[in-house]
């Protein structure tokens, strides 16, 4: 596994490469690492301007060439967002890095944790959260169709959209409560009632009156979290309790 050392050994070899590559004309540290210490399991999070007369696709896969070679980097995906391009490596000892490249002209924070190391950056609106009408829109989604593939005997696929659901509305109680709602960061620190109730909505074994179960706990723990969604719920809440109700004709 690696050590915060292995971490920040790499961090400043890949500012070295910044520094050595006249494309690149600013960078920031970004996640967890930017406004604090982070912890023993932080990824490494690094961002660059690169010079709008540049190719950002170049450089990005000239660096992918120089971290496969040096620290056996295993590229794992891209993600696009806006402008940046997001490269995510997984090096030896499960260090996971996420790079990404902007056209300088674009290149700025997207979020509170953006520390700039050098160079310039512009001011860029921050990406708007998912609304709570949003997030209960899509948790209804799910929780049907969940239901319908108890019906189809895919109970596989049930558990998955059960689980999704139950992530959406556990996205709403973060967001009551002034938590983060992406990517289940605000789960842990939910207080502990409301993580008892949604307790109840995971599956223990894949059998249909155990998926019927779960799901009924799901829509309960979402319609409790409700909140700015009250007149979206108040529409689709019979219809809500009707995917637990018998269907057997």
């Amino acid at each position: 596994m690696f050590s915060i050392s292995d971490r920040d050994r790499i961090r400043e070899r890949v500012l070295q490469m910044a520094e050595s590559d006249a494309r690149v004309v600013a960078g920031a540290v970004v996640g967890s690492l930017a406004l604090s210490d982070g912890d023993r399991w932080s990824d490494l999070d690094l961002t660059f301007a690169v010079a709008d007369d540049a190719s950002v696709g170049d450089v990005l896969e000239d660096w992918t060439t120089s971290l496969a070679a040096e620290f056996e980097a295993a590229h794992l995906f891209d993600l696009l967002a806006g402008p940046s391009i997001y490269r995510v490596f997984l090096l030896p000892g499960c260090l996971q890095f996420d790079l990404s490249f902007t056209p300088a002209s674009k290149f700025g924070a997207t979020g509170p944790k953006f520390k700039l190391l050098f160079g310039d950056s512009i001011e860029r609106p921050f990406p708007k959260t998912q609304s709570a009408h949003e997030l209960f829109g899509y948790a209804v989604h799910h929780a049907l169709r969940a239901r319908f593939c108890i019906e189809r005997g895919r109970y596989w696929q049930a558990e998955y959209w059960i689980s999704s659901a139950r992530e959406y509305a556990l996205a709403l109680a973060c967001k009551r409560l002034g938590l983060p709602t992406s990517n289940g960061r605000g789960f842990d620190d939910l207080p502990d009632e409301v993580k008892k109730i949604f307790s109840k909505t995971l599956v223990t074994v894949l059998e249909r009156d155990e998926l019927l179960r779960a799901l009924g706990a799901v829509i309960e723990g979402l319609l409790r979290e409700r909140g700015e969604a009250e007149e979206l719920a108040a529409k689709v809440e019979s219809q809500l309790r009707d995917l637990t109700a018998d269907w057997s004709m």
